[in-house]
């Protein structure tokens, strides 16, 4: 049996407020503008276009909870992702694979409609919608990203072990994830990516 910590994290009352974008009692903070994402997108025109009407917003942000480090410690946030697109592309989250790639990864749904776009390194490909009171479980071992495929924002709670971290280049170094979310009519769909390479390791 492991000792108990002398002075253990005091515990944290949070509270997600979906629609003010942000979070009562959390301890972390960061934001992703428009010219933060270059080569995210496929349309580099299109993007050079948006960027020139760009008001300087954040396209995302994240707010978090990590009241301690360590094994079995957690990490609880929202993110948030305005709505919008580039080219016939949905705005969307970096994305990243965990550092430690065994560790999983829970979102739920508090406003606005997604998608979860998820990969495996071998090629296996799943787009899963996210609106409100559903939530997404994400097994170890998955590239994922938020894409916001609504009209409004779209604000989700996570939860993942603090230890886990990201790996947002292993996406960078593949030439993008392998499906793209794209507009299709008044919905979505997904089409391959033509400058995917594939995923690996460094």
């Amino acid at each position: 049996m492991s000792s108990s910590p002398a002075f253990p994290a005091l515990p944290v009352q949070l509270e997600p407020l979906a629609h003010h974008g942000m979070m009562r009692g959390g301890n972390g903070r960061y934001e992703k503008f428009l010219g933060d994402l270059a080569g995210l997108y496929r349309d580099g025109a299109a993007f050079e276009a948006a960027l020139s009407r760009d008001d300087g917003t954040p396209v995302y942000w994240v707010e978090s909870s990590t009241p301690e480090e360590g094994e079995g410690a957690l990490t609880v946030g929202l993110s948030v992702l305005e709505a919008g697109s580039v080219g016939d592309e949905y705005f969307m989250t970096r994305g990243h694979l965990h550092r430690k790639a065994d560790r999983g990864e829970l979102y739920y749904g508090l406003s606005g409609n997604g998608v979860m776009l998820l990969e495996s390194v071998e090629g296996d490909s799943h787009a899963v919608e996210i609106n409100p009171g559903q939530a997404v479980h994400i097994p170890g071992h998955w590239v994922h990203r938020s894409v916001n495929v609504g009209k409004t924002r779209l604000a989700t709670l996570f939860c993942y072990a603090t230890d886990a971290g990201q790996d947002y280049e292993i996406i960078e170094r593949a030439g993008g994830m392998k499906q793209l979310v794209v507009r299709d009519g008044e919905g979505w769909t997904t089409r391959p990516n033509p400058g995917h390479r594939g995923y690996r390791h460094v």
